[in-house]
């Protein structure tokens, strides 16, 4: 495979790193890390999306702008590495529209791709439930179809910034009669809608990028169904297939990383610069050699999305192997910066803006979020290499 971006891509690339590192030279955000999930900020979603940069890869007769998986690619990483605030916008254009352009109706798609496109519409994650995680089939959410709509009542869990978000993917139970993978149905819905309500989840930095939403007796117009009714759990796989592939998963601790570099380039142990230290350089050249693999990974994927086909089995390989170097990461961050490293963001003492604080404690959850690495190995073992169920 022949990785070597053309020259309109590294303009791409330029003319991205360019819009950021004024974006950043204004200070209109912090950088942080976790940006695509932790950091809202709807006007840079409405600056991104006035380059035309949301809905990159979708066709150009619903505003897109028809470009491969791969320009898309590498649009994502630039954000990631600066640690952008791009979250309000991440999940639609990353999976979501992507549903609506292969199940939507004509209508759906002449309605709802404008929105995220315009930086309008922000679509919250609504698939986990209190005891349906890694066993996702196992949903109780009910959506029971009533002469011209819906009527869904049920909890989510783990809901992707349902508090910033104005619309909500969901998957319900559309019929309990067949087996468990058998009646589920997507739907995209206003969250505005009477009877949800959403409450809080705080992770362990004190954040809140999931939520609970509780559904009801929510009344949706059928018109949000998404595809066929039953035929959700082949389309939510599609999608899951796609969230494991992103750039997040590689470079979600990024800024972590260069925040290392400058700190052993600045700082002195005992009179002696730390980026003198052959310890700690062999370890940070050991994590330069593994984020690189990690990239390759991801470039794998996206070849693999412009040949036309979700990347399933080169997905569950990539994060598999992605979230374990972001935990490499965030553990060695921590080991140089010593006590430092345990600081949270608001003390006077902190280095790199608490990020390693962060980074050490939210990266261990990064084994569990889309599939936990035993689910990603157990694909690997079934579509990758012909192995029978356990």
């Amino acid at each position: 495979m022949d990785f070597r971006l053309t020259e309109e891509q590294e303009k791409f690339r330029k003319e991205a790193r360019d819009f950021l590192e004024g974006e950043k030279k204004q200070k209109l955000w912090e950088p942080s890390i976790d940006s695509w999930i932790m950091a809202y900020d709807p006007e840079f979603t409405k600056r991104v999306a006035a380059k035309g940069w949301i809905g990159l890869t979708w066709p150009k007769e619903y505003g897109g702008q028809g470009r491969c998986a791969f320009d898309r690619l590498i649009l994502t990483e630039e954000i990631l590495r600066y640690g952008a605030p791009a979250a309000c916008h991440w999940f639609a254009d990353r999976q979501i529209g992507g549903s609506i352009l292969k199940y939507g109706t004509e209508q759906q798609k002449r309605e709802l791709l404008p929105k995220i496109m315009k930086g309008e519409m922000y679509v919250g994650l609504g698939m986990s439930e209190p005891e349906a995680g890694c066993d996702l089939a196992s949903l109780k959410t009910q959506a029971t179809k009533k002469n011209d709509h819906y009527v869904i009542n049920g909890q989510k869990t783990w809901t992707s910034g349902g508090k910033y978000m104005n619309y909500l993917y969901l998957l319900a139970r559309t019929d309990p009669t067949v087996a468990k993978h058998q009646g589920l149905s997507e739907f995209i819905i206003p969250k505005d809608l009477a009877g949800i309500t959403t409450s809080p989840i705080i992770d362990i930095t004190g954040n809140e990028a999931w939520n609970e939403v509780f559904f009801e007796n929510v009344h949706v117009p059928k018109e949000c169904l998404i595809g066929k009714e039953s035929n959700g759990w082949r389309q939510v796989m599609e999608q899951l297939a796609y969230e494991r592939s992103g750039m997040e998963r590689i470079m979600a601790n990024y800024p972590v990383f260069e925040g290392i570099i400058q700190f052993v380039k600045e700082t002195k142990r005992d009179g002696k610069p730390l980026c003198q230290d052959s310890v700690i350089r062999n370890k940070l050249a050991q994590l330069k050699i593994e984020f690189e693999v990690g990239r390759l990974f991801m470039y794998r994927v996206a070849l693999v999305m412009d040949e036309g086909r979700a990347p399933e089995w080169e997905a569950a390989m990539s994060k598999a192997y992605a979230t374990a170097f972001e935990q490499r990461l965030a553990n060695t961050a921590l080991e140089i910066l010593g006590p430092y490293g345990q600081l949270a963001p608001h003390s006077k003492w902190t280095k790199l803006n608490g990020m390693a604080y962060h980074a050490y404690l939210s990266s261990k959850g990064y084994s569990l979020q889309a599939g936990t690495t035993e689910v990603l190995k157990n694909i690997l073992a079934l579509r990758k290499l012909g192995l029978p169920t356990g």
